[in-house]
């Protein structure tokens, strides 16, 4: 279920089964113009990425808007505070487990001091988002990190 009006009708009336919270991590830049539609063409794939899991593990999985912060390595301790102040306000719900997906693998090092599961993805090259190549290797991560969620049930 996503942060839709609709699906959260249905979350309100079979919460008990939603155990699961999904939090997609995206950072936003605009000083490196070099890395802008990289990091554009980052979101578009996690927005993918999120979408196909919710699919493949509907009934169990509630995902939240994504949680945007501004990529600075200088104040990330802010950024983790701010972040377990999100997941506490989220998982006062009956969320058993809380999924941080990300690609920036600066949050696997502070995984310890997070309320949650940071799921690091390598980042994709830039491609054709519809291309066979793609899809294949879209639909083979997707379906990696949803037996990884799978695993902690």
């Amino acid at each position: 279920m996503k942060w839709y009006k609709d699906d959260l009708k249905t979350y309100k009336e079979a919460k008990e089964y939603v155990d699961t919270l999904l939090i997609p991590l995206l950072h936003f830049q605009l000083q490196k113009e070099n890395d802008l539609e990289k990091d554009a063409f980052q979101t578009e794939v996690m927005t993918i990425y999120i979408n196909e899991i919710e699919k493949e593990l509907s009934g169990r999985v509630f995902v939240t808007p994504a949680y945007s912060y501004i990529k600075n390595t200088q104040n990330f301790s802010n950024e983790v505070g701010r972040l377990n102040s999100w997941i506490e306000h989220a998982t006062t719900q009956p969320f058993q487990h809380t999924f941080l997906i990300t690609f920036d693998n600066t949050w696997k090092k502070v995984e310890k001091d997070v309320d949650g599961q940071v799921l690091w993805l390598p980042s994709v090259k830039p491609m054709d988002l519809n291309s066979k190549e793609a899809v294949t290797v879209l639909r083979s991560q997707v379906e990696d990190i949803s037996e990884l969620i799978r695993s902690f049930w």
